[in-house]
């Protein structure tokens, strides 16, 4: 979504802006929650740990990572590094679905 609408922050696109936001809570709400091992066995940040093998906090920053930068995104738009450095962060999400 920043990709085709770089300026969103500019745009009067209030359906666009919440995604977004809700992108961004939910990333955010998903690695406070990993972070502080809150929530039930079944959450998903602890099961993507026992998948890789990994303590929960690495699921958390793999998860937080995405929300923040697109935050980064939205109010610097011609911040080139956030541009990739996000679109890493998720494709990092696919590598223990490809295994």
């Amino acid at each position: 979504m920043l990709t085709s609408s770089p300026h969103l922050r500019r745009e009067r696109a209030p359906i666009k802006q919440g995604i977004l936001a809700f992108h961004v809570a939910t990333s955010t709400l998903y690695g406070i929650a990993s972070f502080g091992e809150m929530g039930p066995p079944e959450r998903d940040t602890r099961g993507m740990a026992l998948e890789w093998g990994r303590r929960e906090d690495w699921a958390g920053i793999s998860v937080l990572a995405p929300g923040i930068l697109d935050a980064y995104r939205y109010f610097y738009p011609s911040a080139k590094w956030a541009r990739w450095a996000s679109r890493l962060a998720k494709g990092m999400l696919l590598v223990p679905l490809l295994r």
